[in-house]
């Protein structure tokens, strides 16, 4: 798995965890919804590390807790 796609199954793990739509995440990541959803939809990549930061913020963790995810175990090279 790439890294980016990494990133979107953790986002939408958090978000099924809490309950809350990809929406709600931007809402809560004071990002717009056309961000988020673009990233998620694969239409931009590499977000910034900004943006994860305010992602993370949303579901009240840290990045060390985000990147502490099996997902990340076997990332390929883009």
């Amino acid at each position: 798995m790439t890294l980016e796609n990494a990133i979107r199954e953790r986002i939408k793990e958090l978000a099924n965890k809490n309950n809350i739509t990809i929406n709600k995440v931007s809402t809560l990541a004071g990002l717009t919804h056309t961000t988020l959803l673009a990233f998620m939809n694969n239409e931009t990549h590499d977000p910034r590390i900004s943006t994860l930061l305010h992602i993370c913020e949303a579901f009240d963790i840290d990045l060390k807790e985000f990147f502490n995810s099996s997902l990340f175990k076997n990332v390929i090279e883009e």
